[in-house]
């Protein structure tokens, strides 16, 4: 009985080692066993102790395996709830992103609002914080594509705006803000149809949209800080539905904004129509009018580049324009400095270079330019004009109308631009006429109508026959035939003209040299370069003083036949063939030319 108790008791202490050496995660072979307790031999209890502590590892590697399996379980419940709450967040914020997006574009523009399809994308963080945030941290992306505004729902019109597709990023902590503000939002593929001004119905007078009504000094919904814009077309849609609208294809345009209700800052680059060329320009656009958005005020600087003249016809040149601009889409006041290096008219097809300086207003609705004085220099003759280019009611073109003032210009300028080949007079000339091209079909020397006047003083002709026979009529007229010494003289000329349908009538021309004065009427053919004219010549000098040797002798007894209207000689004379080879003689025709003011006969002489 004492060796049984003895064994119990041995069995206690064996065990409560076993479990205190586990708890401290130790070995159980070479522990020592706590003073003041009993020792067991080793012979009677080392088998006992090894089965124990067989169990007891056994046991523990059981335990920690079922907590690595529900640590893992756990995990993967943890993720599935978080993709589970991220889509239901998805479902909701989108929803609330596209009605929001459509509330501020139908109220913006006053349109109809289409989307074809939305997709928003939600951050990448944490699930923690994803959960923590309720969802509203973060910076979700938004793409969309087809958006569609049709103004004020009309659909006999072009939509006012077509986006082929959009993104841009909103912040989600910020969704609860007035206005929700958008750093930025890109476009590619846009287009703009801004619809005639009168053609638009006032439909939210009768049955105004939802919202329409709000205070508008309200705080807009949504505050766009930036729009870059690529692949865009602004058409200007014209009043005659029949007539073709006036396009623009725009490059890039980035806008910026400064706050609410105030003009967006712009960079653009787009195509001009015509004449074909790039503009680059930079400005202030808006804010957009809703009602008419023709009345949008727009206001800028622009560089106009390489625009080719040649898709006018008669005209051609390489076009180089600097300027500002203010105004609406509707009418725009620009102010401008051009140059052309090779302005020419295709009919001459002599360079010239023409720079000029003008202010216009331009209908940007129709296209109809009104031009205030325009101050320019042709090589080296300094002009003004001004005038309109109008397209009528009911015409298929436009008329232009123009005055022209050349005060004191060089005739050799005039001639290399209107004439073929070299000019073939120089002097000083003054112009004042009126240009009208009429709203015709055809070519515009065609069309051309030209109504004025013009004096040239201290003319030479360049061709030497032409000179010669110039320099001869003032040797005569002065009764010195054979006098050498008079050469090169220079001539004065005027007249008053009429052009229209390529032939040029002078109702009065004159022309004079030291000596002797001409006054013609007649015309000149711009396609044949042709010249008919019939006149008088009145002369110093008397019919016999024109000759030499024994001729201005055997003349004397004829002079007074000549001499009269205070002349010398007065001949009946006329001037036919051609501007470069002109024939002098007398007019034997039955139609007597008309003879001009006297006034200028004498300041001729």
């Amino acid at each position: 009985m004492r060796e049984q108790a003895a064994f119990q008791k041995s069995r206690v202490q064996v065990r409560a080692e076993v479990i205190e050496i586990s708890g401290h995660g130790g070995s159980t072979m070479h522990r020592k066993i706590h003073k003041g307790r009993r020792k067991v031999s080793d012979d009677s209890s080392r088998p006992l102790r090894h089965a124990i502590i067989a169990v007891a590892a056994d046991r523990m590697q059981r335990t920690k395996k079922a907590w690595l399996i529900g640590l893992g379980l756990l995990s993967a419940a943890t993720i599935l709830a978080v993709a589970v709450i991220a889509r239901v967040a998805a479902s909701r914020f989108e929803p609330y992103i596209r009605q929001q997006a459509i509330a501020y574009l139908q109220k913006r523009f006053d349109s109809e609002v289409e989307l074809s399809a939305l997709h928003i994308s939600l951050p990448k963080i944490s699930p923690l914080r994803f959960i923590l945030s309720a969802g509203r941290s973060g910076v979700a992306r938004v793409e969309g594509a087809n958006l569609v505004l049709r103004y004020k729902g009309r659909h006999d019109l072009p939509p006012l705006f077509w986006v082929k597709h959009f993104r841009f990023e909103v912040d989600l902590g910020k969704l609860s803000e007035t206005p929700k503000p958008v750093p930025l939002v890109a476009i590619n593929g846009l287009e703009i149809h801004v619809p005639p001004k009168g053609d638009r119905p006032q439909i939210n007078k009768v049955n105004p949209s939802p919202g329409m009504d709000e205070d508008a000094n309200r705080k807009p919904a949504v505050l766009i800080q930036k729009v870059v814009i690529t692949d865009a077309e602004l058409v200007i849609l014209p009043s005659d539905s029949s007539k073709v609208p006036l396009r623009f294809d725009l490059h890039r345009i980035q806008l910026s904004s400064e706050g609410a209700a105030k003009p967006m800052q712009y960079d653009a680059a787009l195509t001009n129509p015509k004449p074909p060329g790039e503009i680059l320009s930079k400005g202030t656009f808006g804010p957009w009018v809703a009602g008419e958005p023709g009345d949008t005020p727009l206001a800028g600087n622009y560089v106009f580049r390489n625009a080719d003249l040649g898709v006018f016809s008669g005209i051609a040149g390489t076009l180089h324009s600097t300027g500002k601009f203010d105004g609406t889409l509707d009418s725009i006041q620009a102010s401008d400095q051009a140059t052309v290096q090779d302005f020419r008219l295709k009919m001459a097809g002599n360079a010239v270079p023409l720079s000029t300086r003008f202010e216009v207003l331009v209908d940007g609705t129709n296209g109809n330019t009104v031009l205030k004085p325009v101050q320019a220099r042709l090589g080296r003759t300094s002009f003004t004009t001004s005038g309109s280019i109008i397209k009528h009611t009911g015409d298929a073109r436009r008329s232009i109308a123009l005055d022209v003032h050349i005060p004191q210009g060089n005739l050799a300028d005039l001639l290399r631009l209107t004439t073929k080949g070299a000019p073939f007079m120089e002097g000083q000339v003054r112009l004042d006429t009126k240009i009208e091209i009429p709203p015709l079909t055809g070519k515009v020397k065609e069309k051309l109508i030209l109504v004025g006047q013009f004096e040239v003083s201290g003319g030479r002709f360049l061709r030497s026959t032409i000179q010669n026979q110039i320099d001869n009529l003032s040797r005569k007229g002065q009764g010195a035939p054979g006098d050498q010494e008079i050469d090169q003289v220079v001539s004065y000329m005027a007249g008053e003209f009429h052009l229209e349908n390529e032939a040029m009538t002078f109702r009065e021309l004159s022309f004079g040299v030291p000596g002797a004065s001409i006054q013609l009427a007649g015309t000149y053919g711009l396609d044949s370069n042709l010249i008919d004219f019939h006149g008088i010549l009145r002369l110093q000098a008397k019919v016999s003083q024109t000759m030499k040797g024994w001729k201005r002798w055997a003349l004397r007894p004829i002079d007074p036949f000549f001499s009269k209207r205070g002349a010398g000689t007065f001949l009946r004379i006329a001037v036919t063939g051609s501007a470069a080879h002109p024939k002098f003689g007398l007019d034997h025709s039955d139609e007597k030319g008309k003879v001009p003011d006297r006034k200028r006969a004498e300041r001729a002489e």
